[in-house]
């Protein structure tokens, strides 16, 4: 029984076809896979969207591990170009390991997939710390100041 969710996510992946059977037509994520909301999320969304949703969101997380590479090749210092890689490689690596268990390609590691799987911190950890500091090194200027605060600067009151 240690494959059981393994199976009916396969099952689901393969009952999903091209197209999909619509968004909130499961019918695996009922009794079927367990806990469908955490770890295997993948394959219920390929149940739903298909081979079509499933194609865009793998290309989605390659855009999201290119662009995040591009913003580390313009970093203006090394600090925010080995910042930027290594949580662009964190996120991209957590999405395919997970994409790669749900497929049973690898076995089952217990990793979530990024801004898909249910959970706080799940969201927390990948959203805020990577993207937000890697948006905030991308966003320095020459000067080494951050344009956020330079635009809070030029806003603010003259008489404070």
């Amino acid at each position: 029984m240690a494959a059981h969710q393994t199976i009916q996510s396969l099952l689901a992946i393969g009952s999903g076809g091209v197209l999909g059977r619509g968004i909130g037509q499961s019918r695996q994520k009922y009794l079927w896979v367990p806990e469908p909301q955490n770890d295997f999320i993948f394959s219920i969304v390929c149940e739903e969207l298909g081979l079509v949703g499933a194609m865009f969101i793998i290309v989605m997380f390659a855009l999201l591990v290119w662009r995040g590479f591009t913003v580390a090749m313009r970093a203006p210092d090394k600090y925010g170009s080995l910042l930027a890689i290594g949580l662009t490689f964190q996120v991209g690596l957590q999405a395919m390991l997970n994409i790669l268990v749900v497929t049973n390609t690898i076995p089952n590691t217990g990793i979530s997939l990024p801004f898909f799987s249910y959970g706080g911190t799940s969201l927390c950890g990948n959203g805020n710390s990577a993207f937000g500091i890697a948006a905030g090194e991308y966003s320095k200027n020459v000067k080494g100041e951050y344009l956020c605060i330079y635009f809070l600067r030029a806003a603010a009151p003259r008489d404070i």
